[in-house]
C-alpha cells in the first residue's frame, strides 16, 4: 500500500471557514461566540469538497490512503482563549470524521488539538481522548509554538508537557510536531515558520534525553525533517559534542521524518542520511506548495514520484511507503488491513 502519513484538509466546505471566520470576529469585536450546534454541513457537500481535488489526485499518483488532519495553517491557537480553541477543534476534527466516516479507505484521521498560549497542553487530553476513543483517530498534531510565531511555550522536552505525553503514550498514537500559522511578519508560515519549527523540535530532542522518561513515545517530525538532513554533520557534531549518542540512536524508535521536500535530490539526500526505518511517505496534499514545476511538468508536491525513482531496494521502498507507518502508527494497522480488504 502507498500511504500517505501527511494531508491536511484545505478543501474545507465554505460553512466551516465561514464558522471559523465568525469565531475571529467575535474574538476581535469581543461578541458571543457563533454556536457550534448551528454548524450544518451536508454529507454531499463533504463529498464535494474532496471528489476533483484529494480522490482525484490519490488515484492519479497512485496512493490509497491519506492520514488526514484538519488544515495546519488554520488551527489558530493563538487566537482567543481555550474555550475558542476547543470550539474551533472540535468543528475541525468533527469534519475530519465525516470525511473518513463518507469515505473509510481513503482518509484515516488526526485530529488537531485545542492548545493556547500560555495554557497547559494537559488541556489538550479530554479532546484527544475524544478522538482517539470516539472518532477513531490514529494520532495527533502538536503545534510546539500555540504562539503563532513568537516562541513562548517550553521545549518539547520540559516537564510542561509531560501529562500530555503521558497520554498519548497510553493511548498509543504519536504526535506529528506541527505549528500553524505565524502571526509573526519576520517568518513566512510555510517558507520559514514550518522549517524553523522542524528543525528547532529536532535540536530540542538533542538537548534532552526525552525518550528515557517516555521510550514508547513517537514523534513525526514532517517536512523531510526541516533543515536536518541538510546539517546532518552539524547536528551529528553538536550531539557528540553533548555527549549524547548519534541521531540514528536517538530517532530509533521515536523520531521520524517524512518525505515532504519537493524535489528529487532533496529526497536522495534525506535517504542517504536519515535510517530507512525512520521515513514516512507523505506529501502534504494538498498543502504548501500545490503549484507545478516548470522544470519537470509535475506538481512538487507529487512527492511518491520521487521515491519511485530512487535506487532503493524495493523492500526499503515498501517501509517507505507503508511499514513505517505501522511502526509511527500503531493504532493504523487495522485500518490498513481493512482497508486492503475492501479494495481487492
Amino acid at each position: 500500500m502507498i500511504v500517505d502519513c501527511h494531508g491536511h484538509y484545505t478543501t474545507e466546505p465554505q460553512a466551516l471557514k465561514d464558522f471559523r471566520q465568525a469565531q475571529i470576529a467575535a474574538v476581535k469585536d469581543r461578541t458571543a461566540l457563533p454556536a457550534l450546534s448551528a454548524l450544518n454541513i451536508s454529507d454531499d457537500q463533504y463529498r464535494e469538497s474532496v471528489a476533483d481535488k484529494q480522490l482525484k489526485l490519490q488515484r492519479e499518483r497512485g496512493t490509497d490512503v491519506s492520514i488526514f488532519s484538519p488544515r495546519a495553517s488554520g488551527m489558530g491557537h493563538h487566537i482567543g482563549d481555550a474555550k475558542v480553541s476547543l470550539e474551533w477543534s472540535i468543528a475541525s476534527n468533527d469534519a475530519i470524521h465525516r470525511l473518513c466516516t463518507l469515505f473509510p479507505n481513503n482518509f484515516i484521521g488526526v485530529c488537531q488539538l485545542p492548545q493556547t498560549t500560555g495554557v497547559s497542553p494537559e488541556n489538550c487530553i479530554g479532546e484527544l481522548e475524544r478522538c482517539v476513543n470516539e472518532l477513531g483517530f490514529v494520532g495527533c498534531n502538536l503545534n510546539p509554538d500555540p504562539s503563532g510565531g513568537h516562541w513562548n511555550a517550553p521545549p518539547l522536552t520540559d516537564k510542561w508537557w509531560f501529562p500530555f505525553y503521558e497520554k498519548l503514550c497510553e493511548l498509543d498514537v504519536p504526535a506529528m510536531i506541527h505549528v500553524s500559522a505565524s502571526c509573526n511578519p519576520n517568518f513566512h508560515t510555510t517558507g520559514a515558520h514550518y522549517i524553523n519549527a522542524d528543525t528547532t523540535a529536532f535540536m530540542q530532542l538533542i538537548q534532552a534525553d526525552l525518550f528515557k522518561d517516555f521510550p514508547t513515545l513517537k514523534l513525526i517530525i514532517p517536512h523531510g525533517g526541516g533543515a536536518v538532513p541538510y546539517h546532518w554533520g552539524r547536528y551529528r557534531g553538536l550531539a557528540l559534542g553533548l555527549k549524547r549518542p548519534e541521531l540514528d540512536e536517538i530517532m530509533r524508535n521515536n523520531v521520524f521524518f517524512d518525505t515532504c521536500v519537493y524535489h528529487l535530490p532533496g529526497i536522495e539526500l534525506l535517504t542517504k542520511l536519515v535510517p530507512i526505518d525512520n521515513i514516512l511517505f507523505a506529501s502534504e496534499m494538498l498543502g504548501a506548495v500545490p503549484g507545478i514545476d516548470p522544470r519537470t511538468g509535475h506538481n512538487f508536491d507529487d512527492t511518491k514520484r520521487y521515491i519511485d525513482a530512487l535506487s532503493l531496494s524495493a523492500a526499503d521502498k515498501q517501509k517507505i511507503f507503508e511499514q513505517n507507518a505501522r511502526r509511527a502508527y500503531p493504532r493504523v494497522g487495522a485500518k490498513l488491513d481493512q482497508i486492503k480488504t475492501a479494495k481487492k
